[in-house]
C-alpha cells in the first residue's frame, strides 16, 4: 500500500561512529528515537543533561509533529493542504496556514536564487517521468507530452503572501511540488520541538537530511559521513563535524531508471523538462536551517557541476560537490571555501 506521505530517495549522510581508546568509558546516555515518516525514516539522538528525565511522551509529540507536516505539505495525501491548493482552480489569493506560506515562500525565494534551476512547480514534470505520487513506469514520456507538461511549470507563476498567509497562482492548473523542501522543514520543526523540551545536545535526521547542535554522547561534537554516491554501495567519501549547523545531500545515483543504456534520475532540469544528464553525482550542503539546505542542494544538482559551483561561490555557499567519470568509477571532489571549516582530515 502507497504511503500517503511525502516521498524521497535514500540520501546520503551515514551516521559516523567515534572509536574510543581501550579504557572504561561512562555509559552513553544517547537517547533513541526512531520511526516511520514521509516515505522514509527519521532518527533522533538525544543527550539530556545530567539528572534531566525526558518527557515520557516525547515520541508521540514528534510523531504528532511529522504527521502535521505530512497534512500540510504532502502531494501523496490527496487531502493535504498543499494537494486542495494545488486542485483548487482558483487563481485568486487562497488563505493558507502559516506554516505552508513560509516553505512555499522559501521556495520561491530559491527559485528565483538559482534563476529557475529549482523551480518548486516543476511537480507535473516529475509526475511524467515517473518520479511523483502516481504509480512508477520507467518510461521516456514523448516530446510532445514534455512540452505539455512544461507549459504548466513556472515559479514566477506563483506568489505567496505573509499577512494574512495565503498563495496565489496565474494558472488554474499550476502544480506545486515540496519535495525538496518539506523534509529539511520537518528536521528544522524536529529541532525547535528538542529545543522547547530543554534539550541542548541533539542531532535529529529525516533520511540524509540533520541537523545537530551541542555535543554527542561522548562529549565530542556530532560527526557525520558524506557517503561515496556509488549505486548498489555505501562507503564513505569524507566525513565532516556539523554541530551547531544542518545538512542536506541531493545526488542522482539513488533514485532513477535505465532504458537503452541511458540513467535518467529523478532530478528534472525545468528549462528543459528532462532529467539532469550530467557528471555531478551528489551537492552536500551546510547551513543553519534545514529548510535551505534541502533546497539549496537541489538547486545546485539541477544547475550542474559548473554553473552550480558558480552559483555556490558567488553566493557564499557551504556546498561539496562530487563529480563522477563517464563509467561510474571514479569520484572527484570540490567544495567552496565556506565548507573548507566543516571537513575533517582524510584518513591515510
Amino acid at each position: 500500500m502507497r504511503p500517503s506521505c511525502l516521498h524521497f530517495p535514500t540520501l546520503s549522510l551515514l551516521a559516523c561512529l567515534a572509536l574510543s581508546a581501550c579504557e572504561p568509558t561512562p555509559p552513553d546516555p544517547t537517547v533513541r528515537l526512531t520511526g516511520s515518516t514521509m516515505g522514509t525514516r527519521y532518527e533522533l539522538k538525544l543527550v539530556p543533561a545530567p539528572g534531566q528525565t525526558l518527557p515520557a511522551d516525547l515520541k508521540a509529540q514528534v510523531d504528532a509533529l511529522l504527521t502535521r507536516v505530512n497534512q500540510r505539505m504532502s502531494t501523496y495525501d490527496p487531502d493535504s493542504e498543499l494537494s486542495r491548493f494545488n486542485r483548487n482552480p482558483s487563481t485568486d489569493w487562497i488563505a493558507v496556514s502559516p506554516e505552508l506560506q513560509q516553505v512555499v515562500a522559501e521556495g520561491l525565494r530559491i527559485s528565483d536564487l538559482s534563476n529557475g534551476a529549482f523551480d518548486i512547480t516543476v511537480g507535473p514534470l516529475v509526475n511524467l517521468w515517473g518520479f511523483g505520487p502516481e504509480p512508477r513506469h520507467d518510461q521516456v514520456p514523448s516530446n510532445e507530452a514534455i512540452a505539455q507538461a512544461r507549459e504548466r511549470v513556472g515559479y514566477w507563476r506563483l506568489h505567496a503572501r505573509a499577512e494574512p498567509p495565503a498563495l496565489k497562482k496565474d494558472r488554474p492548473d499550476l502544480y506545486v511540488d515540496l519535495s525538496a523542501l518539506a523534509k529539511g522543514y520537518g528536521v528544522d520543526q524536529l529541532a525547535d520541538l528538542v529545543e522547547a523540551r530543554g534539550i541542548h545536545n541533539y542531532l535529529v535526521s529525516i533520511s540524509g537530511d540533520l541537523r545537530a547542535k551541542g555535543l554527542n554522547g561522548k562529549g565530542q561534537p556530532w560527526t557525520v559521513a558524506i557517503e561515496r554516491p556509488a549505486p548498489g554501495q555505501r562507503a564513505v567519501e569524507r566525513l565532516i563535524r556539523i554541530s551547531d549547523h544542518a545538512v542536506s545531500t541531493a545526488g542522482d545515483y539513488r533514485n532513477y531508471f535505465e532504458q537503452n543504456g541511458q540513467r535518467y534520475s529523478h532530478i528534472i532540469n525545468p528549462r528543459t523538462g528532462r532529467p539532469v544528464l550530467q557528471t555531478l553525482a551528489s551537492v552536500t550542503v551546510i547551513g543553519k536551517l534545514d529548510l535551505q539546505a534541502d533546497a539549496i542542494d537541489t538547486a545546485l544538482m539541477a544547475a550542474g557541476a559548473d554553473h552550480g559551483f558558480k552559483l555556490a561561490t558567488d553566493h557564499h555557499l557551504a556546498a561539496f560537490f562530487i563529480l563522477v567519470s563517464p563509467d561510474g568509477k571514479n569520484f572527484q571532489e570540490r567544495h567552496t571555501p565556506e565548507f573548507e571549516p566543516f571537513l575533517l582530515p582524510q584518513q591515510p
